[in-house]
């Protein structure tokens, strides 16, 4: 492995750490509706789980409210039922062959937990970007022993991984505040 490969390597982890982030923090529920935060469901379709998604159409009717309607109309009580049961604490109202989902306004004590929360996953993630920096120059201490490059180029390949580790912890941050920022708004 070459000093390219590993800075090449550590990059894209590093860049899916933040990616798996920004995907657990759009599970939070902030004051708004979003689709995105009913993708992790699963329905019972006919013996076998699968996500909401599949079963029903997702929209917005209003900043608050997300509207579903299932594909079919014996599916709805299912879809309902899944929705209420979910650890997200959303409370559906059946109309007809629609499934109206209102999202309740965050107490500011709850917004507080939230903000918590949300500081824990970015902690995890800064642990996980500082977890590869320290693979990779254990990686490059490899290849100084192997005699395949020098201590110049090993020193020069840290500085390189530091600066990339300090890029995704400052993007972390980034994501953090303004997620903070959406969950804080009123």
């Amino acid at each position: 492995m070459s000093v390219a490969n590993i800075r090449t390597t550590v990059e894209e982890k590093m860049s899916k750490s933040i990616d798996s982030l920004k995907t657990d923090l759009q599970k939070v529920r902030t004051g708004r509706a979003h689709t995105g935060i009913l993708d992790h469901i699963q329905i019972d379709y006919y013996g076998s789980m699968v996500p909401i998604s599949q079963v029903a159409n997702l929209s917005l009717a209003d900043a608050r409210t997300i509207v579903v309607q299932p594909w079919e109309k014996n599916m709805a009580n299912a879809v309902e039922k899944a929705i209420r049961e979910s650890d997200l604490g959303l409370n559906p109202a059946s109309m007809g062959e629609t499934i109206r989902v209102p999202m309740p306004a965050l107490t500011e004590e709850r917004r507080k937990e939230l903000t918590k929360f949300i500081k824990g996953e970015g902690e995890q993630t800064k642990v996980a970007i500082r977890n590869l920096r320290r693979d990779a120059n254990e990686a490059l201490k490899r290849l100084v022993n192997d005699k395949e490059i020098s201590e110049d180029d090993e020193r020069r390949a840290q500085g390189d991984i530091q600066k990339l580790t300090d890029k995704f912890v400052a993007e972390v941050d980034q994501v953090l505040q303004s997620k903070e920022a959406e969950i804080m708004t009123v």
